[in-house]
């Protein structure tokens, strides 16, 4: 076991407060404390300003939802709150999956309004050799289509 801060820089998100910016369906994925869709609470317009924080990290509520932490492919901007993981090292998707889980392992830490702010860095992970094999055989296309399959007969009033 190691630290998070041996695989991943942990750096703290942008601040923004989505009260104060516009929406846009086609526009940059607003991550925040939520434990829902990926920590996506909605698409927003890009500002010249300031550049989204790029896909390829993981992003951790420190409030809010506490230690919920997903994988982001692609860019966005970031509420209160939430720190992002950048690797140091090269993982695939699987592995970045797998460090999510081991993160939320995490979260009865931080119980009773207790924030992973000061700490997040410090806590144990697995390192990538501990990784498990099952884990970097795991096909996660095939698993989307299998699980968007399924949404698909579940909207037709099928069962699964």
């Amino acid at each position: 076991m190691v630290e998070v801060q041996k695989i991943f820089d942990v750096v703290y998100g942008v601040n923004l407060e989505l009260n104060k910016l516009e929406i846009d369906p086609k526009g940059i994925n607003f991550v925040s404390r939520t434990a829902k869709n990926n920590g996506v609470s909605a698409k927003v317009k890009k500002y010249k300003s300031l550049e989204p924080t790029s896909g390829g990290v993981i992003t951790v509520a420190g409030g809010g939802s506490v230690m919920e932490s997903f994988l982001q492919k692609e860019p966005f901007y970031s509420g209160r709150d939430l720190y992002y993981l950048k690797p140091k090292i090269e993982l695939s998707d699987q592995e970045m999956l797998y460090y999510c889980i081991c993160l939320r392992a995490n979260k009865y830490r931080f119980n009773y309004g207790r924030q992973a702010n000061r700490t997040l860095k410090y806590l144990l992970i697995p390192e990538k050799s501990e990784i498990p094999e099952w884990v970097l055989n795991y096909d996660i296309d095939k698993m989307l289509t299998e699980i968007l399959g399924i949404k698909e007969v579940i909207e037709n009033g099928g069962t699964y």
